[in-house]
């Protein structure tokens, strides 16, 4: 099965759960478990927010990109804004860091992306925006039938 959709969003914290349900809704078509449901929804939910909050702190007007792609059993996400941009990846993905401790923010987002997905990667440019990319393996055929 392949197939793709993409959204455009104002970048507004409002429009973060929009994402969540978007993403879970077209992603149903892989019959995924619960708990796979809940980590691609978890990581789209942690990156729409960065773009958000980050990527546009002090601007007004915004918009956050959402790609999904499904080839076969895999799932891509891309969460793509056009905000400031990360002037250190390096800094931003360690466990813990955070921009914005005043937010009391806990500077794992980056972490949990990289723990619930197969594949993760941020490419940013200061003044260009950020996108991270994130990759997960339906793995179907592990599930054991229940009698």
């Amino acid at each position: 099965m392949n197939n793709h959709m993409k959204v455009e969003m104002a970048a507004k914290s409002e429009n973060e759960s929009f994402a969540r349900v978007v993403v879970a809704s077209f992603i149903s078509q892989l019959d995924p478990t619960m708990d796979e449901l809940t980590e691609v929804k978890t990581v789209v939910s942690e990156a729409v927010t960065n773009a958000i909050i980050h990527g546009y702190e002090d601007v007004d007007q915004g918009i956050v990109e959402l790609e999904c792609h499904i080839d076969e059993q895999e799932v891509s996400l891309k969460i793509i804004d056009h905000g400031k941009g990360i002037p250190d990846i390096d800094e931003a993905v360690e466990p813990m860091y955070t921009s914005k401790p005043e937010l009391e923010r806990s500077g794992m987002g980056f972490t949990i992306m990289e723990n619930f997905m197969d594949e993760f990667e941020v490419v940013s440019a200061e003044g260009q925006g950020t996108t991270v990319t994130l990759r997960k393996k339906f793995n179907h055929n592990e599930r054991h039938a229940v009698r």
